[in-house]
């Protein structure tokens, strides 16, 4: 005598999880990181080294010093950008100067609207092509007016303006012993002096 076979009653398929909901887990197992969404693709981008740290803090404190964080204007650190590509996507620029409403402007996942920033900054790590490709792009297409970009692989430094769809207009790059002033409507008159830029940015050789 044969046994009839059992059906049993499917499981339940799981709803794929979105891209924000997956840059939420990620960031949740990876305390830290920096997570991002550039043009549809989850990018993660390990904890700041020494270097990267030390020049953020020297170029923030040169933009406050020019007056650029109080008034009509902040200075501020890993605020999320919205980039209006349609895919969900967001940057998290190391450094932006912002309106100083810019908070009234959150429009999704906790990120502002870009039409606020008024110029972003990247200090490069070891995923350097995302800052000096994906988000030229990205920065560009979201209309941010002043892209910065301390490029600490190729001693340089990038100061990109007049945004245009994929990318910007002008591009000067700019080499140790230069001084470099940035546009204007940032909010204030602000000179970089290269060499203590990157000299501020530079990676440390741990000590054995």
């Amino acid at each position: 005598m044969s046994a009839a076979a059992v059906e049993r009653p499917h499981a339940p398929a799981h709803k794929p999880l979105t891209l924000l909901e997956q840059a939420d887990q990620l960031m949740e197992q990876l305390p830290g990181f920096r997570v991002e969404i550039l043009g549809g693709v989850l990018t993660v981008t390990p904890p700041s080294d020494f270097g990267h740290a030390k020049g953020l803090s020297s170029l923030r404190d040169t933009l406050a010093a020019a007056g650029l964080n109080r008034g009509e204007t902040l200075v501020l650190e890993a605020i999320g950008l919205w980039l209006p590509d349609g895919q969900e996507s967001f940057a998290i620029p190391d450094l932006a100067v912002v309106d100083a409403d810019a908070e009234e402007h959150i429009v999704e996942y906790e990120c502002v609207d870009p039409v606020s920033f008024r110029m972003v900054l990247e200090v490069t790590s070891g995923n350097y092509g995302n800052d000096l490709r994906t988000k030229v792009a990205a920065y560009g297409a979201a209309k941010v007016p002043v892209y910065v970009i301390v490029d600490r692989k190729h001693e340089r430094l990038h100061v990109l303006t007049e945004p245009i769809e994929g990318g910007y207009a002008m591009h000067r790059v700019h080499v140790p012993g230069e001084k470099v002033v940035l546009p204007e409507s940032i909010g204030a008159e602000v000179t970089l002096d290269v060499t203590q830029v990157l000299d501020d940015s530079r990676r440390r050789t741990p000590r054995r």
